[in-house]
């Protein structure tokens, strides 16, 4: 059983894990035949948090018990926390200036600029994942731990906040608040950080210390987290959505728009992910690569990460009044340009830069 479990192993990681995401599409098409889509949803959403829970954490303890936490992870922590911080700062200014030029007032403009700064979330537990069994894997784990606190801690405490002045200025006072599970989520990953580096710090214990067949179970049941979490994203894309009439819609073609109307929403935060974050991305960080001030490594991870789609999971923080049907919307279409071109640079920047 073990030999079996070594021999698969492969099979489940790195680029190989990529087509789990069409796989959870088509069979999710199949199954919704017989139990319909809303029960397939509900399930899927439990199916979520497990692997938030149960996986993605595990995995994350496991590449942190094998490598040496040192000056350059805490340099790299750093650096993504100013990314993380550019990013969403880049999402408010970008929504300010929507705003403006179409004229919204009041709640519209609240729930837009709402809207746009979750939407900056990225799917980096999700999609990102794969880059766990990479080459920089390292440094994704950091990258994953960071954006959890910013999605689960800190983007909800700013809409809470602003839930609560507009709350007050219309009299109405409701208490709606992320899910308990949600709050600690954040905080709960980070501690498997801290007690991975904890004990192979003072000990110097890695996953070899446990045994060879403690080994491979501890390897395969981490590894099967990200086809399972790919499983999980194809499983979340509506067929609806992608219908040709949706297409035109998003680009615009051959339709009469509003400013400031649905479909200009999803438009708008579209451009913001797929185009104007990697873009500064990139003309920040390309020269500071081919200067040689950042490793492969660096280069890698925030590239890749900063074209993530936008996470499935902002649909947890409706209740702080972002719009449910844009964001919907803005995930799947991210998802579908996204995925392929970060399947592109995966295999391209382990081609070329290791």
């Amino acid at each position: 059983m073990i030999d079996l479990l070594n021999d698969i192993y492969p099979y489940i990681i790195g680029l190989y894990t990529l087509p789990w995401i069409l796989v959870g599409f088509i069979l999710t098409i199949i199954i919704a035949k017989f139990t319909g889509r809303e029960k397939i949803d509900k399930i899927m959403k439990k199916i979520g948090l497990i692997l938030l829970y149960f996986f993605i954490p595990v995995l994350i303890f496991r590449i942190f018990l094998n490598v040496d936490f040192g000056k350059n992870q805490i340099e790299f922590a750093i650096a993504v926390t100013f990314i993380i911080l550019f990013m969403y700062l880049l999402a408010f200014f970008y929504a300010k200036y929507k705003v403006k030029k179409w004229g919204l007032k009041d709640k519209k403009r609240n729930d837009y600029i709402k809207t746009v700064l979750t939407n900056q979330g990225r799917s980096s537990a999700f999609i990102g994942g794969a880059l766990l069994t990479s080459p920089w894997k390292v440094e994704a784990a950091i990258y994953i731990a960071l954006v959890g606190i910013a999605l689960f801690a800190i983007v909800p405490y700013i809409l809470s906040h602003m839930h609560k002045k507009e709350s007050k200025k219309s009299e109405k006072e409701k208490i709606l608040t992320l899910p308990w599970y949600l709050k600690l989520y954040p905080w709960y990953l980070t501690s498997f950080v801290i007690a991975a580096i904890a004990i192979h710090g003072y000990t110097g214990i890695t996953t070899k210390n446990l045994g060879y067949e403690i080994e491979i179970i501890v390897l395969f049941y981490t590894a099967i987290t990200i086809p399972a979490a790919l499983y999980y994203v194809g499983a979340s894309i509506h067929p609806k959505d992608l219908k040709i009439a949706e297409i035109k819609k998003l680009i615009g073609f051959k339709i009469k728009t509003i400013d400031g109307d649905h479909w200009s929403w999803v438009r708008s935060m579209f451009f913001l992910t797929v185009v104007i974050t990697p873009i500064l991305t990139a003309l920040i960080f390309i020269p500071l690569f081919f200067s040689g001030n950042i490793n492969n490594s660096w280069f890698a991870v925030i590239t890749i990460n900063s074209i993530l789609p936008i996470t499935s999971t902002n649909m947890f923080l409706i209740p702080y009044g972002i719009d449910k049907k844009s964001t919907a919307h803005v995930v799947t279409w991210t998802t579908l340009v996204c995925v392929p071109i970060v399947v592109a640079l995966i295999a391209g920047f382990e081609i070329f830069i290791g």
